[in-house]
């Protein structure tokens, strides 16, 4: 089993849109981009509108949560992933179920009822919360950052 060459994990309740999947993908130099969400892995329309927007050269993947937990050891050296899930407990099960994520960068965690704005582009809820601390206590740095060339602010700052 190698260790899969992951390089940004990025949460984003929209999942690949242009900023995924062009600039980002860029910037990283990754040449896949697997989406890690259960509802979208069993939504050929959703995945279709995603595969758009995504740079020439791209690869996409969309796997449920265990899918990914299942096999991401198996990827080959040639990939670079950019992995990208709808919220931070998705990124927790993936830890959990053994994905070596180093590093979360959170794109958009929109408003809504429930929830609290601690960036212009961040809102969270309780559980919310409560994730993004067990995340910083497993000693993961998470950061809010939309596009490569904004300054990135420290969750674990906003949220105290």
């Amino acid at each position: 089993m190698s260790t899969p060459n992951i390089l940004m994990t990025r949460i984003d309740n929209r999942l690949v849109h242009g900023q995924v999947g062009v600039t980002w993908t860029n910037t990283l130099g990754a040449n896949l981009v697997l989406v890690a969400n259960d509802e979208a892995a069993s939504d050929p329309v959703q995945q279709n509108l995603m595969d758009m927007v995504v740079a020439d050269g791209v690869q996409t993947r969309y796997f449920t949560l265990q899918k990914t937990i299942d096999v991401i050891h198996k990827a080959a050296d040639r990939q670079k992933i950019f992995i990208v899930c709808k919220t931070p407990q998705d990124v927790l099960t993936l830890i959990k179920g053994g994905v070596p994520i180093n590093f979360i960068n959170v794109g958009n965690m929109h408003f809504s009822e429930g929830k609290r704005q601690i960036h212009k582009t961040m809102s969270v809820d309780e559980q919310d919360e409560s994730t993004f601390r067990e995340l910083i206590q497993l000693g993961i740095p998470c950061e809010v950052r939309r596009v490569p060339d904004e300054s990135a602010e420290s969750i674990s700052r906003l949220l105290a």
